[in-house]
Parts: C-alpha cells; sequence; structure tokens
C-alpha cells in the first residue's frame, strides 16, 4: 500500500516537475522573442520573418500529412492563391491587412476543398499526384490569368501601412508575422484536444476503422484540406508582404517538396516538429549559400546553388525517413529525457 501510495506521489510529482518546465521553457521563449529583433542585424531578421512565414505553412500541412494521413505536393500552389489574393485586395482595394491575410485564407481554403475532393477515393502515391497535378493547373492560372495575376510580370506591392506607419523594413514585419504565426501554432495545437483532431488522427492511423466508428470520411478528410490551405494562404500573403512581388514563379513544386521535407525532417504528427522542421529547412539554404560561397568556383554561385539545394532537400528526406522516421522532435526529446535522468542514471 506505501509503495503504490510512494508511486503516485512520485508520478504526480514528475508531471507537476514536466508542467513547470514546460512554463519555464515557454516563458524564455516569449523573452527571446521579444528581445531578438533588438539584438539582431537585418540579415538575421530577414531570417526570422521567413521563418515564421515557413513555420505557419508547415504547420498547416502537418495537420494534413502529419495528423490525418493525406499527403500533398501542392503547399505551395495554396500559398500562391493566398499571395495572390493578398495581392489584389491590397492593390485593388486597399483593404486592411488582417481582413487580406483572412481573405486569402479562405480563398485557399475554398481550393484547397476541390483539390481534397479525390482523397476519398484515392490515397497515398495517387493523392500526391492529383496534387501536384492540381499545383500545374494552379500554375498555369497564375501564369495566364493576366486580368488578376498580371501574368508573368506579376503583382506588385508597396510597403504595407497600418495606423499610418509603415511596414517596409524586417523588424516592423517581425512584429506583424510573429504574433499571427504563434495565434497559428497555438490554434493547431488546440485542433488536437478537440473532437476534430481526434477524428483526423483516426482518420490517419486506419480510415477502415474510423469509418467504422462512425466518422464521416469525406466530411473530415475535405476539412483536413481546408485548415490546411487555409495556413498556407495565410503564409501565402505574408509572403507577399514580406517580398513585395507575386509572380507565377514565387511558388514552384521544390518549394512544396521543402514543406514536405520540413514535415518529415521535423517529425510527423507533432506541432514541435512543425517548427523544428521549418526552421531546420530554412536555415539549409542558407549554410549552403555559405558553404558555396567558400568554394573556389569559376562558374555563377547560384546557377550551382539550385540544383545541390534539390538534391540536399531529397538526401533530407530519406536520411530521416531512415535513420530518424520521428525527427527532430525525437531527438529533443531524447535530449530532454537525458538531462532530465541524468543525475539518477546508473
Amino acid at each position: 500500500m506505501r509503495i503504490g501510495t510512494a508511486r503516485s506521489s512520485y508520478r504526480h510529482d514528475e508531471a507537476l516537475f514536466d508542467s513547470r518546465t514546460q512554463h519555464a521553457w515557454l516563458a524564455i521563449l516569449a523573452v527571446a522573442l521579444i528581445g531578438f529583433p533588438f539584438l539582431a542585424d537585418e540579415y538575421w531578421l530577414y531570417l526570422a520573418c521567413l521563418v515564421a512565414i515557413n513555420i505557419a505553412s508547415t504547420t498547416g500541412l502537418n495537420i494534413l500529412t502529419g495528423y490525418t494521413g493525406l499527403v500533398s505536393l501542392g503547399q505551395a500552389a495554396f500559398m500562391g492563391i493566398g499571395a495572390y489574393t493578398v495581392a489584389a485586395l491590397e492593390q485593388k482595394l486597399g483593404a486592411p491587412v488582417l481582413l487580406n491575410l483572412l481573405a486569402g485564407g479562405f480563398v485557399a481554403m475554398l481550393g484547397g476543398l476541390v483539390v481534397g475532393l479525390p482523397s476519398l477515393r484515392v490515397k497515398g502515391l495517387y493523392l500526391a499526384i492529383a496534387t501536384i497535378a492540381a499545383s500545374v493547373v494552379l500554375h498555369f492560372v497564375f501564369a495566364n490569368w493576366h486580368a488578376v495575376t498580371g501574368g508573368h510580370a506579376g503583382i506588385t506591392l508597396v510597403p504595407v501601412e497600418i495606423l499610418g506607419l509603415s511596414f517596409d523594413t524586417s523588424f516592423r514585419l517581425y512584429w506583424l508575422f510573429v504574433p499571427i504565426t504563434i495565434l497559428m501554432v497555438a490554434g493547431a495545437a488546440n485542433l488536437f484536444r478537440t473532437r476534430i483532431g481526434r477524428a483526423f488522427i483516426a482518420i490517419r492511423d486506419r480510415d477502415i476503422s474510423a469509418e467504422v466508428l462512425g466518422i464521416p470520411l469525406l466530411r473530415y478528410k475535405l476539412l483536413s484540406f481546408g485548415l490546411s490551405s487555409f495556413y498556407a494562404g495565410v503564409a501565402g500573403g505574408m509572403w507577399a508582404y514580406f517580398f513585395r512581388v507575386v509572380t507565377p514563379e514565387s511558388f514552384p513544386l521544390i518549394l512544396s517538396i521543402f514543406f514536405l521535407a520540413a514535415v518529415i525532417v521535423g517529425g510527423m504528427g507533432t506541432i514541435l516538429g512543425a517548427i523544428l522542421g521549418a526552421v531546420f529547412m530554412t536555415m539549409v539554404p542558407e549554410a549552403l549559400k555559405l558553404v558555396v560561397g567558400w568554394l573556389p568556383l569559376s562558374a555563377d554561385a547560384t546557377l550551382i546553388l539550385s540544383p545541390v539545394r534539390t538534391i540536399v532537400f531529397g538526401v533530407l528526406i530519406v536520411g530521416f525517413l531512415v535513420f530518424e522516421p520521428l525527427g527532430l522532435q525525437e531527438i529533443w526529446r531524447r535530449i530532454r529525457r537525458f538531462f532530465h535522468l541524468w543525475p539518477f542514471r546508473a
């Protein structure tokens, strides 16, 4: 009886310790996010804004691929829908920034619902091919619907203004993008505490069993596609405000592979994995730029960087699938567990 009571007390203390540790890490992260823009230079602020955009889009793809088990290679195309929607509203109507981002998300959601219709009949490789086909169609629309998209010339935006303040630097855009991304990540984290999130996970684990349990597969698969596309649309809107130019070449297929690689490398089916994967994959091209810049190459470094980057993305996907299928979040979990247990290890 005393042993059982002691074990129960230990588990309670351990859970309390984990909760306090988590709150401490969140407090440290908040302080770091607030202090970072005052200490970083323009280059690191540029990367921070890009990381925020990529985290938002990767989190959306993780809802679809990591939690629902539906493979998509169309995330960049849905970002394009959001970016063009925001650019058109900003240029022609001058609507408020947050309204534009929400509109970009909802228009991308509609596109995701259409693309998600085949998901009831096909899955796996066939669904991935269907999303690639959708990307090709959307790229054709972006390039040829001149009245809305401007064709290959695209749409150019002026710096966004909020309350008379021009967001024309990475420092100012940081304070716009990071809070939006935090809200989106928090929304995704809370989603999987609800009935909808649990239905997504059931479909991923065994869709036939989920249907037997009364979960309508088409409804929840379409909802997953819609939510993933909404996240991509908002991320695409932030992309438009960040780079201030939207062209069909801004959202190639390699960008969709980038987001899929971020989900796999970070760890599918975890919120932390989406964050770690997006950060890691954003920094990989920057590291490649440094490496290529150091090499004594006679050719233009940019011509070499693009194919090398594609190869590296493929190697990272295969490498993590073979050697660490649970991704960076599992490595982080092991590190935390090691240091938590280290004083008590034999």
